[in-house]
């Protein structure tokens, strides 16, 4: 698939003059920016990452800039906020995530993600790109920011990760690790993904202040057994990861 091309003037019409506050373009310069941002972000978050997983994620914001001027992918324009509120906030779910699945036998099966209501790919595809050993799945229910998930995947070589068109309530499919960011409440979260989750697997859920009323609200089907709060570079506001299991009878 092609990336999208904005809509060109009308015949006879004149184009508009650029707004004073045009996005910033992704040249060579923002793109220099972006990636000491980014690397001084990752060095932050105790990341150490490799210089072909920062061109992927540079790529990736590339795509994400681009299909977004045609499609509403994302609210933010600004590449540079973008290094900030998508990359930086993703990536720093990835040091608690490695610390749970340390663990796991070195004979065990590749791990299983799914990223629910992944939108753009986030955290899914940052996920795939600074977890390589993770076997991540973006499952929306929009066809165009599933296609985008699959065109990334593509464009960046990146077997383990796919874009899914689909409604998660229709996953059965077991994954060791169920996450959402900015998806939906606790327990919409969990009741609607329940069939997705396999035994002994997780839920993972990244908010933003600790979501109080939702913990309140939670029903009996869920456990939660630890609230993790997260400190994301350059982001003045409060993160936090939220995590669940099944409760036991």
């Amino acid at each position: 698939m092609n990336p999208p091309r904005p809509a060109k003037p009308s015949a006879g019409r004149s184009p508009k003059p650029a707004a004073q506050n045009a996005p910033r373009p992704w040249d060579s310069a923002t793109q220099e920016q972006a990636r000491a941002l980014l690397s001084a972000g990752a060095t932050q978050l105790g990341l150490a990452l490799s210089a072909t997983q920062t061109q992927a994620l540079l790529d990736y914001l590339g795509l994400l800039n681009q299909w977004s001027k045609v499609y509403n992918l994302t609210a933010v324009r600004d590449p540079l906020e973008m290094v900030t509120l998508h990359l930086l906030d993703s990536l720093a779910v990835i040091p608690a995530l490695e610390r749970h699945l340390h663990n796991r036998p070195a004979q065990a099966a590749p791990v299983q993600l799914l990223d629910v209501g992944s939108g753009a790919g986030l955290p899914g595809v940052v996920v795939a790109i600074a977890c390589p050993h993770i076997q991540v799945t973006c499952v929306d229910a929009v066809a165009k920011k599933a296609a985008f998930v699959q065109q990334v995947a593509a464009s960046l070589g990146l077997p383990h990760l796919r874009g899914l068109h689909q409604r998660v309530e229709h996953i059965q499919t077991p994954h060791d690790v169920v996450c959402s960011r900015a998806f939906a409440s606790l327990t919409d979260f969990v009741q609607g993904s329940a069939a997705a989750l396999a035994p002994g697997g997780v839920w993972l859920a990244l908010k933003g202040k600790m979501p109080d009323d939702e913990l309140a609200q939670l029903g009996p089907a869920a456990q939660v057994f630890h609230v993790e709060p997260l400190q994301v570079p350059g982001l003045d506001a409060q993160r936090c990861l939220v995590w669940m299991r099944p409760a036991t009878a």
